[in-house]
């Protein structure tokens, strides 16, 4: 219950939540939402991960059964042609038919909402994430959210008096025709945006006038309309009792109105959390329509990491905006595996706030003696190591006997460092010439090393190589190291070299010094 690890925070919020708004709660229901318009992608994984370390964390301190639901927005209409789908023309034709209406473009289901729907479920599974699946259309459709719309009806006033102020900027246009159901057109199929011209809340129907200009009355019920997203997110969670349900910063004011709105229904708005967005590398906030977008997808990060240092880079700092490039990978795959060797060392309180804990769902796995991945490409930059066999020569001088059969874990980190190196590291060296300072101090630590018989103690590696920035007069001595990463590795940064030495080989570091301070011919 003390646990100063942000997933206990929002339990410990939850449960007071609970306490105030329902007491006789019998099942705590976390919600994540999806809109099946694109594929799914790293925020995905984010979103739901998140919520399951809190899930997990509420758990812990309470005794109350627990659910998650994915909810899938599929009846919403294409409002536009998304970029990364083949036969674009096909959807260009299908424009605000709701998505399990809209044809498949990929040719295999007999919606695209049935298409993504499946990635979804298969994306989560992929992760063995514990949820279970809701659509929209089949909960509009089956007469699940009836009661919900005809209160939605009976309260169109009050609704409509918080959604007006709220439509500024490019909705501001729609204050006089706005409405928050949205006809399904018995003509063209179409989700509609027309104004309710008549409301009937004793027979649960309302009046719209279609393009052509005729008047239809059509019931609220039975999958006939679908509401507004803002007044659906509300009335969803109304529906549904939703305890908790996590959002971006960008839906922050929106979190805000489905709560007024949720209140209006005549039910608690659940509580939750507002996460950070992604930056790009240069630090602006991801935008597509900036073209600023995402450059890691879910399938970059995978081939060249594990789920687990992902989880890591989602459980930290949640609330801060963060850099979400390639770059970052290595750091999570490393402190991932320091936090888990950590782990067995600490005692009940520290282990709770363990980063794993949360990542595992309370039970994180044993840790290997598992080389650093930094150290890997490093090794596999100082000799263009284009295949896994180049850097298991590296790694079986750290543990003799090792294989990709009798450590996976290893071979999967080597695999993956390897597509790392090829399509991150390559690209980006930058090696350097040694200033004549840089030179000279080079140049008497290849000696050293060749004449070296001290063994191949990392920290006694390590020392000698301090001792050379020294007694040559760097100043601050990290413009010693940086000089060897820039010069050696063509990189601002690199390992500590002492253990770098121990793995690549003194001989080979001095020779390895000798042809990067070579003048060239």
């Amino acid at each position: 219950m003390k646990s100063g690890a942000w997933p206990f925070a929002e339990a410990r919020r939850l449960l007071e939540h609970l306490e105030k708004f329902r007491p006789d709660a019998e099942t705590v229901l976390f919600q994540t939402g999806y809109g099946p318009s694109g594929l799914p992608h790293i925020g995905t994984f984010g979103e739901v991960a998140r919520t399951l370390m809190v899930r997990t964390a509420f758990e812990r301190i309470s005794n109350l059964p627990t659910r998650l639901i994915c909810f899938s927005d599929d009846m919403d209409g294409l409002r536009k042609v998304p970029l990364n789908v083949p036969n674009r023309d096909i959807l260009a034709e299908d424009l605000h038919l709701p998505l399990t209406m809209v044809r498949d473009p990929f040719g295999t289901h007999r919606s695209f909402a049935e298409n993504n729907n499946e990635r979804l479920r298969t994306f989560l599974d992929r992760f063995g994430f514990d949820y279970e699946f809701v659509s929209s259309t089949e909960h509009y459709r089956s007469g699940k959210f009836d009661e919900m719309l005809l209160t939605v009806l009976e309260r169109f006033d009050p609704i409509m008096e918080i959604m007006l102020p709220s439509l500024g900027g490019v909705e501001e246009g729609r204050k006089d025709t706005y409405s928050p159901f949205l006809p399904i057109s018995p003509k063209s199929g179409r989700v509609l945006q027309v104004p309710t011209i008549e409301r009937n809340p004793s027979k649960g129907t309302i009046v719209y006038r279609e393009p052509d200009g005729e008047k239809i009355e059509i019931p609220v019920t039975g999958g006939a309309v679908k509401l507004q997203w803002k007044p659906d997110w509300a009335m969803r969670w109304a529906a549904l009792g939703v305890d908790y349900e996590m959002y971006g910063k960008d839906l922050g004011p929106s979190a805000e109105l489905g709560a007024k709105l949720c209140r209006i229904l005549g039910k608690p708005a659940p509580t939750g959390m507002m996460f950070e967005l992604f930056l790009d590398e240069a630090g602006r906030k991801i935008s597509k329509s900036s073209g600023h977008g995402i450059s890691v997808s879910i399938d970059d990060w995978l081939s060249y990491a594990s789920r687990e240092s992902l989880g890591l880079f989602m459980y930290n700092k949640p609330k801060t905006a963060k850099r979400l490039f390639h770059q970052v990978i290595p750091k999570a795959v490393d402190e991932y595996h320091q936090h888990l060797r950590a782990y067995v060392q600490q005692d009940e309180t520290a282990r709770l706030a363990n980063p794993v804990w949360h990542i595992h769902g309370g039970n994180p796995p044993l840790p290997g003696d598992s080389i650093s991945y930094s150290m890997l490409l490093n090794l596999g930059s100082a000799v263009s190591a284009e295949d896994s066999d180049v850097l298991w020569r590296f790694v079986r001088k750290y543990r003799p006997g090792s294989s990709p059969e009798s450590d996976p874990d290893l071979a999967e980190m080597v695999e993956g460092a390897v597509r790392y190196l090829k399509d991150v590291v390559a690209p980006n060296r930058n090696f350097r010439d040694p200033t004549p300072l840089e030179r000279e101090a080079l140049e008497d630590l290849a000696n050293r090393l060749k004449g070296w018989s001290g063994g191949d103690d990392p920290e006694t590696l390590q020392a000698m190589v301090y001792s050379v920035g020294t007694e040559h007069g760097f100043q601050p001595l990290r413009n010693w190291f940086k000089a060897i990463y820039e010069v050696l590795l063509g990189s601002s940064q690199g390992p500590r070299f002492g253990s770098f030495i121990a793995l690549y080989g003194i001989g080979e570091t001095a020779e390895l010094i000798s042809e990067r301070i070579s003048p060239v011919a």
